[in-house]
């Protein structure tokens, strides 16, 4: 048994630190699909539940490219007899790789690269391995930021490696620990929650585990229906595998992207699979707590494909099984105020006959149950919950001077297992809000904030354009986008800063401030591209073309510009111009997950001619 670190060497293009805060009109919660009408009260009520109006307090994280390095990233090794385990605390505490050493076999998709898309709530998010995600629907804030994390001992010698970190919008505090007992043939993920505040919180968990897909690949899990997302805006309980006449647990089958959440009736124990044609392969097990199951694929068609070397390169083809506390991803679950939850995880190699395996679904599904009980009870795993742990012996890592903050304004609780780490620039102004009063002016403003006490701080206080801007920000994450324009307005009527503008321009779907804005900041990319993004919204072509004539350097150059100024061009009747853009070649780096504007506009331009392989992103089946 043995904790190391070591550093993983991968062609990269890591993700910038984000810069401004993603803000807009806080959208209306709609009613659930209609589709769902098997939905019982518990589900019904949790997919209209808990939807938050912005991602505030977060920036957008898209400061990258596809322009790759061979970089060190460093990693945590955990390591047994039986299997290696490779943690990366600083994109999120990802479990990179998990191999069982006898047989050599690699269980997870370990992604060739590390390569940022746009399919995260801030936008950038990686491909393969196991990634944790708590807040809200999506891929969490934190995926490609750093957590904390130390070295502790279990009592009987194992080390663990505990993972945490503060989630700044549900204001949760997060832990993972994980470790390797001697002879164990699965790793332990043991993963804690808690909410500090008085007030219930809308909780959001699932554990998304990328896992090699191939023709004899089949995904079981301990149930006879789903609920089936295509990608085409419905939701609707199905009978699994069957659907259509195609047997869906076989990804390789179908030809669209899909999810599929497994109806697990209660009582069965929650587990998730992915077995070759020989009955391996990864399985996934949890105490009952986490009680939801889920199968996504990317399909076969020109689009899935695309995506799958987009994300991860050529001839690396993952699929995804997942786990989470409600029985879909639309749902958040009510937690209670000054509540802790905990549930603990088993990962490991499933080995089950392949001709049960491969026969009919019940017979599968029995096959894959049988083995889990050899591999792992539910007795282990709740011996394991409660493993007790001793004080963090060693730093391995840093996270952010969040947790530390809320600690020190006595908004979160001091825990001798969870050394808040040292208050940073980016916390420092508050800390002096919190001390002084005064929360200090700064160009770029300072790091958004969310929160009663803080937010009860800057209504005292705020007198200034930038505190005006930050009273702005947090009565927005509210939900109260009219009280958050009184405040920009003051803060306007101070001094017209670009932040405050492009704020206001916004929530109100004006281009015409961001355009001040932009040409404050006339080399700032996320205003030039917001600019032409609402000048397109406001049916002004013309406008967004003047505007992208009058850039230079890089920003002229970047693909998601020229994306909207091929746009501009077929709008305003210059299919010339829009045809010379595509011809070229054209590459969106933060192409959005589900987004289909380059093969509309390959549409609009070329409409005799079929989409082009590398301009079809498309995930339902075309």
């Amino acid at each position: 048994m043995e904790l190391r670190q070591e550093t993983l060497s991968v062609p990269a293009a890591l993700p910038g630190a984000g810069t401004l805060p993603s803000v807009h009109r806080p959208v209306p919660v709609s009613a659930p699909p209609s589709e769902i009408a098997e939905a019982d009260p518990e589900m019904a009520a949790q997919l209209v539940y808990g939807k938050p109006p912005t991602m505030l307090p977060y920036t957008r994280q898209d400061g990258y490219d596809r322009r790759r390095t061979v970089q060190r990233i460093p990693s945590v090794v955990l390591e047994s007899d039986v299997l290696t385990a490779t943690f990366l605390p600083g994109l999120g505490g990802r479990l990179w790789s998990l191999v069982h050493r006898p047989s050599g076999r690699e269980l997870l998709h370990r992604n060739p690269v590390v390569q940022p898309a746009n399919l995260a709530l801030r936008d950038a998010w990686l491909a393969g391995g196991v990634e944790w995600n708590l807040g809200t629907t999506g891929h969490w804030p934190l995926t490609c930021e750093p957590l904390h994390a130390v070295r502790v001992t279990a009592q009987d010698g194992t080390p663990v490696l505990r993972m945490y970190e503060f989630e700044r919008q549900r204001r949760l505090t997060l832990c993972i620990d994980a470790w390797l007992p001697a002879g164990s043939p699965v790793l332990y993920v043991r993963v804690r929650v808690r909410n500090a505040c008085e007030e219930e919180t809308p909780l959001y968990w699932w554990s998304n585990i990328a896992v090699p897909e191939a023709p004899d690949v089949r995904v079981l899990a301990p149930a006879d229906a789903a609920y089936y997302f295509g990608y085409e805006g419905s939701l609707r309980r199905v009978g699994f595998p069957e659907l259509d006449g195609v047997d869906r647990s076989y990804t390789t089958r179908v030809k669209g992207s899909a999810d599929y959440f497994f109806d697990i009736p209660d009582g069965r124990r929650p587990w998730v699979a992915a077995l070759d044609g020989e009955g391996r392969g990864l399985v996934q097990a949890s105490t009952a707590r986490l009680r939801g199951r889920k199968l996504f694929h990317w399909g076969t068609g020109t689009g899935g494909e695309r995506w799958q070397e987009w994300l991860s390169g050529p001839d690396a083809r993952y699929l995804e099984i997942q786990a989470g506390l409600a029985r879909t991803q639309l749902e958040h679950v009510p937690m209670p105020g000054r509540t802790t939850w905990e549930w603990t995880e088993a990962y490991g190699l499933l080995e089950a006959d392949p001709e049960r395996v491969h026969g009919p679904w019940e017979q599968a599904r029995t096959a894959a149950a049988e083995a889990l009980e050899r591999l792992v009870t539910t007795a282990d795993l709740q011996r394991a919950a409660q493993t007790s742990v001793g004080p963090p012996e060693r730093t391995l890592s840093h996270g952010s001077g969040w947790l530390a903050l809320e600690v020190a304004a006595r908004a979160e609780l001091p825990d001798s297992g969870l050394p808040p780490g040292e208050i940073g620039d980016e916390q420092r102004p508050w800390l002096e809000l919190l001390s002084s009063g005064t929360l200090p002016a700064s160009e770029p403003p300072a790091a958004p904030i969310v929160g009663q006490a803080w937010r009860d701080l800057l209504e005292k206080h705020a007198e200034d354009w930038h505190a005006l801007y930050h009273l702005g920000l947090v009565r927005l994450a509210d939900g109260e986008p009219e009280a958050a324009r009184t405040a920009w307005q003051r803060s306007l009527e101070l001094r017209r800063t670009p932040w405050t503008l492009r704020a206001l321009a916004q929530l109100d779907g004006n281009p015409d401030l961001l355009i001040e804005a932009h040409r404050l900041l006339p080399e700032s990319r996320p205003f030039a591209v917001e600019a032409l993004t609402l000048l397109l919204e406001a049916d002004r072509p013309a406008d967004a073309l003047a505007l992208v004539d009058g850039l230079t350097g890089p920003l002229r150059a970047l693909g998601r510009i020229r994306l909207l100024e091929a746009r501009a061009a077929v709008a305003t009747g210059d299919l010339p111009r829009a045809r010379a853009i595509l011809d070229a070649g054209l590459e969106v780096d933060n192409l959005k997950e589900g987004e289909v504007s380059l093969d509309a506009l390959w549409e609009a331009v070329y409409p005799d001619r079929p989409v082009p392989t590398e301009y079809d992103f498309r995930m339902f089946s075309a």
